[in-house]
């Protein structure tokens, strides 16, 4: 039987990591940013992440790629506590989070914990989910006023400066209905960082776009990844971004990492049967 993420905590977090057998070792000589240690999550009989193992060190880009349902997008959702784990430990910078030890105990974390420790991972989604009824500018304002407490002053000020580098200076005060998909697109990404995250997702960003419009996305998000010292995680099917962007990819496979490398040994020798299939079936549908 599985335990709940609510249930007894010392089965949580007592757990010696065992790395499935068809993951590749992990080198990380620095405490990671993100980590998941055996992390498993069922929808009833369905095994979505299966004794899940994964460290992403700081400032590293990891691209995920992978078949529909092989836990992709549960893993990013897993870690916005978007979604409730049945067992293991996710730890963000350093810290359990949704469970702290106290006395030496571990017991389920207090709200404020879980809200502090998620506050420093920021996630872009599929669609854009901006606020109809507010401009680009609030859009990006108001979670900052709101949850961090910043001065309206201040966070129109950060708003502004991050609108102008995602590309939208000149739509501060356009409604999204006004905006293209990427635009909208890129008014989620400025809003995402403008909690000052530590670590971004980015959950198939451009699956919802155009073809045309898929390419200002994916600049803004290069640019992140070279002009800022950000922890990311994308979930994506342009197999050409993954191997220009990523530091490292892996393939996800019935709800665990089945391989992973730097792109060029993924792309260019995957070690497993079923890495080839997947690279061949895209790279024929491309």
């Amino acid at each position: 039987m599985k335990t709940p993420i609510g249930g007894n905590p010392m089965t949580v977090l007592s757990m010696t990591a065992r790395p499935l057998a068809s993951e590749a070792p992990q080198a990380q000589t620095a405490q990671p940013m993100v980590r998941f240690r055996d992390v498993c999550k069922s929808y009833g009989s369905f095994s979505v992440l299966n004794r899940l193992n994964l460290e992403v060190g700081a400032n590293e880009k990891v691209a995920i790629i992978g078949p529909s349902g092989s836990g992709k997008s549960t893993l990013l959702r897993a870690l916005m506590t978007l979604e409730s784990i049945d067992s293991g430990v996710i730890e963000v910078d350093g810290e359990p989070l949704t469970h702290q030890l106290r006395n030496g105990e571990p017991v389920r974390a207090s709200e404020a914990h879980v809200r502090r420790v998620r506050g420093k991972i920021g996630m872009v989604f599929q669609s854009f989910n901006l606020f109809p009824h507010m401009s680009a500018l609030k859009n990006v304002m108001e979670a900052p006023v709101q949850v961090l407490g910043m001065r309206r002053s201040e966070a129109r000020e950060r708003a502004e400066e991050l609108l102008a580098m995602v590309g939208l200076g000149d739509k501060l005060e356009h409604y999204p209905t006004q905006l293209s998909g990427g635009q909208q697109q890129r008014v989620a990404i400025a809003r995402a960082l403008a909690m000052r995250p530590k670590v971004m997702l980015f959950d198939e960003v451009t699956s919802a776009l155009d073809p045309e419009l898929c390419g200002e996305v994916l600049n803004v998000v290069r640019r992140l990844g070279a002009e800022h010292n950000l922890t990311m995680l994308m979930v994506t099917h342009q197999m050409g971004f993954a191997r220009e962007f990523a530091d490292r990819v892996c393939f996800f496979h019935q709800g665990g990492i089945l391989e992973q490398g730097t792109p060029e040994q993924l792309f260019g020798q995957p070690q497993h049967e079923r890495t080839r299939c997947f690279l061949s079936a895209v790279n024929e549908a491309s």
